[in-house]
């Protein structure tokens, strides 16, 4: 999409560089001319051989190239510069006495963004090499910008994960230690010494939580996920993930239903991701149905080998309205733990991009009979 008028007529272009391609001297003394008014630097060839050559020192902004020309004509000069240099290769305008359909279609073919016909109109010229120069100064400036938030993004990740590492310790000695004081072992607690030491457990998990999200995510975003793969029953996975995750739905009288045990092969996978992927899963939908509820979770084998997990809770649903935010860091949707669980944002955020590196697909949809659905798409290889 082009910026607006208003801002490109604010950008200022005196000091850009143009490169003229043509092979008639009087062709280039017109276009001097014309162009030198407007404060830009010039520098001319008469053949695309040249004009390559003095490319890599001039370094222009914009190019304009005659179509023909000695040797190579200005179209295949055009592809040249494009394989050079990609993407980073300056905008290249023809210079033409050609109307033809075909030779348009051509030359945009080649990576030209506009024409110049002759004979040259002064203020067609200048409008429209000033309007190209705008544009490129305005990518330019764009893809600065886009390496100074990388650069950000890429510190703010590795302040996120030496901080989260440095915290991790000593909350889960805190949290340890508070478990140590309410089995008793230093003696008996009174009933309000008690309450307070399950406060602090309570809220010492949730930071443990948080800090092990936060250093998933810095690990993710950094490029640093690594996955350690190997022959892994996804049977056996959920099976342990249900096993573990019953203790704490108990609590909430809510029950784990694994209904699909079919016979699936083996896939290679990192099977503690995935089981953190689970486990998400499962926790979320207990979080969010109401107690005494029941979560049911399913594995099916796809014609092609894909293997997926299903898992359905009974809450309230996804709002429609907010279900680009799902799988977005941070994003907290307006649905309400049942039970006054905790929430970082991160757990389905984390499951995407864990999913992902496997080359698998996550998605989420309302259930007809109510609820939500999970579904986990995994290949049946990573190659």
């Amino acid at each position: 999409m082009l910026p607006p008028p208003e801002e490109l007529a604010l950008v200022d272009l005196k000091g850009r560089k143009i490169l003229m391609v043509d092979d008639d001297r009087l062709n280039l003394r017109i276009l001097r001319g014309i162009l030198q008014h407007e404060g830009y630097v010039l520098d001319e060839a008469d053949s695309a051989e040249s004009a390559l050559l003095k490319y890599e020192k001039f370094q222009p902004d914009l190019v304009l190239f005659d179509v023909v020309l000695p040797g190579i004509n200005g179209f295949e000069a055009c592809r040249e510069l494009r394989r050079r240099h990609g993407t980073q290769a300056a905008p290249v305008m023809f210079i033409t006495a050609k109307q033809e359909s075909d030779d348009v279609v051509e030359g945009f073919s080649a990576g030209g963004v506009d024409y110049v016909m002759k004979p040259f109109r002064q203020k067609e010229v200048v409008a429209r090499i000033r309007t190209h120069l705008q544009i490129r100064l305005l990518m330019d400036r764009q893809l600065l910008l886009v390496e100074q938030l990388s650069r950000a993004n890429a510190a703010k990740n590795k302040f996120l994960g030496m901080a989260a590492h440095d915290l991790r310790n000593p909350l889960a000695s805190i949290r340890g230690l508070a478990e140590f004081l309410s089995d008793g072992t230093v003696g008996p607690l009174a009933p309000e010494q008690l309450e307070l030491i399950n406060l602090i457990q309570q809220a010492s998990q949730g930071m443990v939580t948080l800090v092990n999200d936060l250093l998933d995510v810095a690990t993710i975003e950094s490029g640093e996920l690594k996955l350690d793969t190997a022959p892994a029953s996804l049977v056996e996975l959920i099976e342990k993930s249900v096993t573990l995750n019953a203790l704490e739905s108990a609590r909430k009288q809510t029950q784990i239903l694994f209904t699909g045990r079919p016979a699936a092969p083996s896939l290679t996978l990192d099977g503690a991701k995935i089981r953190q992927v689970i486990d998400n899963l499962l926790s979320n939908a207990v979080k969010y149905s109401p107690p005494g509820s029941t979560v049911r979770v399913a594995l099916s084998v796809a014609e092609d080998g894909t293997q997926v997990i299903r898992v359905r809770d009974e809450g309230p649903g996804i709002p429609e309205n907010e279900r680009d935010r799902l799988f977005k860091d941070f994003s907290r949707l307006s649905a309400r733990p049942t039970g006054g669980e905790k929430s970082t944002g991160l757990g389905l955020a984390i499951c995407r991009k864990i999913v992902e590196a496997h080359h698998g697909t996550i998605v989420a949809e309302n259930h007809p009979a109510g609820g939500c659905e999970f579904q986990v798409f995994l290949p049946p290889s990573l190659s």
